[in-house]
């Protein structure tokens, strides 16, 4: 698959996070991501250790932190959720500046922001150092589904496509003098969406049928060696692998 596109989370660099092959990482962040989760919210300082082993991997990988700050607006639902829950939290509540809080509610909050953070900062950082053609051929090399990672790898490759041909529409309606201002405009842009489904089908059954006539069996050549050695996987087990020391290491001091 080329990798022409333009993707916003991607930062090209030649740093020992970027030369890790892209199943190592994706192993790593997941392992990470478990042993996130598995730590109990009451645990303060183990988060703390977490994001400090995220930094230290930031500037390895050298990934400014404003473009990571950037980059975690994705969270913001997250957010939203876990700022209310101390307002609508049942049991135990506590006054701080006048507002009323729910203790359960508080540590929900807190559960959810923690946790979600450390989870999308990692997630962050993989995109980041990683071509998302690349992290989809580790996915194949960690043996997902192969079906999966082919309908992924088709949805990359012509996202743009069908962006650009969403634009051309809108355009187009535009220079007719049209514009969506109210609900009254709504059957006119359903059926532009109705369009563009028919247009991105018919689209994929001629891809479809022109790879069956090269040869097309179900798979993707992959003419790039993504084999990874010891070495590259010891170094990429060493977020979650200092990751669950921390653990460990606060369940044995609780």
């Amino acid at each position: 698959m080329g990798s022409g596109h333009h993707h916003q989370l991607y930062r090209p660099g030649d740093t020992p996070v970027h030369r890790l092959p892209p199943q190592c990482k994706l192993a790593a962040v997941a392992g990470f991501a478990l042993v996130v989760v598995a730590t109990p919210r009451e645990w303060l300082w183990a988060f703390g250790l977490y994001a400090l082993l995220l930094v230290a991997v930031a500037l390895a990988a050298r990934v400014p932190f404003p473009f990571l700050l950037r980059r975690m607006v994705v969270e913001i639902p997250f957010v939203v959720f876990a700022v209310a829950l101390p307002f609508i939290g049942f049991g135990e509540r506590v006054s701080f500046l006048g507002l009323s809080f729910s203790v359960a509610g508080l540590w929900a909050a807190w559960n959810i922001l923690a946790k979600a953070t450390l989870g999308v900062i990692a997630s962050v950082l993989l995109a980041a150092t990683t071509e998302p053609r690349l992290m989809l051929l580790g996915a194949q090399r960690l043996r997902l589904p192969p079906l999966l990672v082919q309908i992924a790898m088709f949805m990359l490759r012509y996202m743009d496509v069908i962006v650009d041909e969403m634009r051309r529409m809108r355009v187009a309606r535009e220079s007719r003098g049209f514009a969506a201002r109210n609900v009254r405009h709504i059957p006119v842009v359903a059926r532009s969406a109705g369009a563009l489904f028919i247009r991105s089908y018919e689209r994929g059954e001629r891809v479809h049928l022109a790879m069956l006539s090269r040869g097309y069996s179900g798979s993707m050549p992959v003419i790039q060696d993504l084999s990874a050695s010891s070495r590259q996987w010891l170094v990429a087990g060493m977020l979650p692998g200092a990751a669950l020391v921390v653990l460990l290491g606060t369940w044995g001091l609780a």
